[in-house]
């Protein structure tokens, strides 16, 4: 899906909810995404950020924006309500959720790996997926054709030596995505799931992973976007419970 060339009105009068919305992959999405036509939902947790991705969506002409700073650390199942209630008042139903907001925790051996931080890694990874999912599923449900991405990552297949607890947030990302994509297709065929690899790729998170690597041989979060398109639009509605890789 690499070269995948997305029809100019893919997502036309579709509403999509990005997390992480403020940088690399996830601002990358919400661009692409309202350039095919889409309202996106700018999910992050630096409003200054968020704010330059809405601005930049403005000034191209695309649909307008909207934005909600969240932080998926300290968020509480009231705020995830909270949020379905907004989105219900504006928008009335959801067509797509794109997760891509993770924290990467440290670079240590998981036999000695902090639990403090192994849990603010599971709550922004993992819990505020499911938390998402459950308050904005009665949204999810009254749109036509509806899509749930999730972002996976190699480590999230095969676990390396030192990558803690964001390997064990990524198996369990991919365990996530295999769960929702049975049970919708047994009670809301109308809703998908999938996974994204994303892949090497420019972006703070990979920086800081990988200190000594050169950015420049490494695909930029625009590169990636063809297989974020598909996923998110009407050409993939058959496909469900898939992992696939961006590059």
């Amino acid at each position: 899906m690499f070269h995948y060339q997305a029809p100019s009105q893919l997502l036309n009068d579709k509403v999509i909810l990005v997390t992480g919305a403020g940088d690399g992959i996830g601002k990358a999405a919400a661009i692409q995404y309202a350039k095919y036509g889409a309202t996106v939902i700018l999910l992050g947790r630096t409003l200054k950020k968020l704010e330059a991705v809405y601005d930049h969506i403005e000034q191209q002409g695309f649909p307008q924006a909207a934005i909600v700073p969240l932080n998926l650390d300290t968020a509480a199942e009231h705020d995830y309500m909270e949020l379905a209630n907004t989105l219900e008042a504006e928008f009335g139903q959801l067509d797509g959720i794109l997760h891509n907001a993770s924290l990467l925790g440290d670079r240590s051996p998981i036999a000695t790996y902090d639990p403090v931080l192994f849990e603010q890694v599971m709550r922004v990874n993992v819990t505020s997926q499911l938390m998402l999912n459950k308050a904005l599923m009665p949204l999810l449900q009254k749109a036509r054709n509806a899509s749930i991405v999730f972002t996976s990552s190699g480590v999230g297949r095969n676990a390396k030596a030192n990558w803690g607890a964001y390997a064990v947030s990524k198996f369990a990302t991919e365990a996530m995505m295999q769960l929702m994509s049975s049970e919708m297709a047994e009670h809301s065929p109308s809703i998908r799931a999938n996974a994204i690899n994303p892949g090497a790729t420019q972006t703070s998170m990979r920086a800081k992973a990988y200190p000594d690597e050169n950015p420049d041989t490494l695909a930029t979060p625009d590169d990636i976007m063809p297989l974020y398109l598909y996923l998110m639009g009407e050409d993939s509605v058959e496909i469900n419970g898939q992992s696939l890789n961006a590059q």
